[in-house]
């Protein structure tokens, strides 16, 4: 299935191959895509984009819906299973130990489920499992509460008892989920902002799958590369920003399909440490 150049770039590269997959890859894992209508949210008469209430302003208005918005996303996520690209990426990082880095925009954790370990996986939007104290008193964020349900109905309203427990257990403010909002910035504390751009100036190979290029930081990540003349292997069902610098640059290769289709493909030419 991959051509020649394509083997070759892959069997040749012994340095760090960092890896950035997007929605894409997850939703061939039954995932819709974030900006999708599917995340659009009702608040009595009005109905919000994601752009709308994914962001502090909005969690400052309106706690309880955002939050209420967040767990049935959270739901869907627990809902579906890594798949076959997931799985590749596990045998990626075996194969190849610290030659692989994994930075994914993804915040639904399919990849730590399938196995891929944190220290090698830069969740640059965070965890939907994870919260934190929305005045920042902890240093890093914590696993959602036992007594929060996986499962959430569309349009289900928070209890008084989902209330308190979706508290910062050190000083008792009220609890945000571990996501990058639309109104934020990245950091290196919650989002892994400088280590990422080191790996991309480090990099001797960069594999990105399923991601339209929409947000900064993996788009500051693919031009670093480019602007390196490190190889970039593009995989997409459609043409996005990253194509584009593999055409302008002419290194590296536009793999036109979907994750599962493609990331077994590339592992099984990568090679073993």
């Amino acid at each position: 299935m991959l051509d020649a150049s394509v083997k070759q770039l892959l069997r040749h590269n012994a340095g760090l191959v960092l890896w950035l997959t997007g929605a894409g890859i997850s939703a061939e894992s039954g995932i819709p895509t974030f900006r999708g209508k599917e995340g659009y949210w009702r608040v009595g008469s009005d109905n919000y984009r994601p752009e709308e209430i994914a962001t502090m302003s909005a969690f400052c208005e309106m706690p309880d819906e955002v939050w209420a918005w967040y767990l049935y996303r959270r739901g869907v996520c627990r809902a579906a299973e890594p798949n076959a690209a997931h799985r590749a990426l596990v045998r990626a990082e075996r194969r190849a130990g610290d030659g692989f880095l994994l930075v994914t925009q993804n915040v639904d954790g399919l990849h730590l489920r399938a196995g891929n370990t944190p220290d090698r996986t830069y969740q640059i939007h965070g965890n939907i499992d994870f919260m934190r104290c929305s005045k920042e008193c902890l240093p890093a964020p914590v696993p959602m509460p036992a007594g929060i349900d996986s499962a959430w109905d569309k349009g289900r309203p928070l209890t008084e008892h989902e209330r308190k427990l979706l508290k910062c257990p050190s000083c008792g403010a009220t609890a945000r989920p571990h996501v990058l909002w639309f109104d934020e910035s990245y950091d290196e504390a919650n989002f892994r902002f400088q280590s990422s751009i080191e790996a991309a100036r480090n990099a001797s190979l960069v594999i990105v799958v399923g991601t339209t290029g929409a947000t900064s930081l993996p788009m500051h990540i693919g031009t670093i590369a480019a602007q390196r003349g490190v190889p970039m292997l593009v995989v997409n069902p459609e043409p996005n920003p990253f194509s584009e610098l593999v055409r302008r640059t002419g290194s590296g290769a536009f793999l036109t399909g979907t994750a599962g289709a493609w990331v077994p493909h590339l592992v099984d030419a990568l090679p073993a440490r």
